[in-house]
Formats: C-alpha cells, structure tokens, sequence
C-alpha cells in the first residue's frame, strides 16, 4: 500500500493538447504535444482508439510532469497524460473549467 507522502511525489499539471500526430510505429498510439505555458513536452499516449484528432487539439488535460523520459516504440515521451478507463470506454482527466497552463494539480 501507498502514503500520501508517495501521492505527493507526483507533479500533476494542466496542459494544453496543441498538436496531435500518428506514431509512426504504434497502431493505437498518438503523439501529443503539450503546452505547460511555460514550456513545450511530447507524450505518447494509448489512446488512439477512444479519441479522434480534432477531439482532442485545444483539450486540457492532466499531466504527470516529474517523470523521467522513455522511449516508446522509438519516441520519447516525456510525460503521461492521466486517464480512466472501464472495459470499453477511455476517458482521459479534464478539468471542468479552462485553467492558467501549468496550474498545480492538488
């Protein structure tokens, strides 16, 4: 089992989906980039399948923002988007109302 303590390791941040492309060797895979306000990253993310394009440039999303890069079918991500799934549905994490780029997640 977890602490709060390791919960709040995490640096969970409000970014921006500015630009959405295909991973050019991953089916179900995207490449976003994102707008922390202050700054630019690329993530990889699984959700290919539940979100088109268009859907999801302009989205504000959660962002875990402390971790380390990896390479992922041979991109580099640089973060993890945050999302809840069920067996059939994919959402990911929004906040209810537009928020500052880069705002704290508590």
């Amino acid at each position: 089992m977890s602490s709060i303590d390791d919960f709040r390791k995490l640096e969970l941040r409000i970014a921006e989906i500015k630009e959405v492309n295909d991973h050019p060797n991953a089916d179900k895979l995207l490449v976003l980039i994102v707008d922390l306000g202050d700054r630019q990253k690329q993530v990889v993310a699984g959700i290919k399948a539940f979100y088109t394009k268009e859907e999801l440039i302009g989205k504000q999303v959660v962002l875990v923002d402390n971790l380390d890069p990896v390479i992922l079918r041979g991109v580099e991500s640089q973060g993890m988007i945050l999302a809840g799934s069920d067996e059939s549905l994919l959402a990911v994490v929004s906040p209810d109302k537009k928020l500052k780029l880069g705002s704290i997640v508590k």
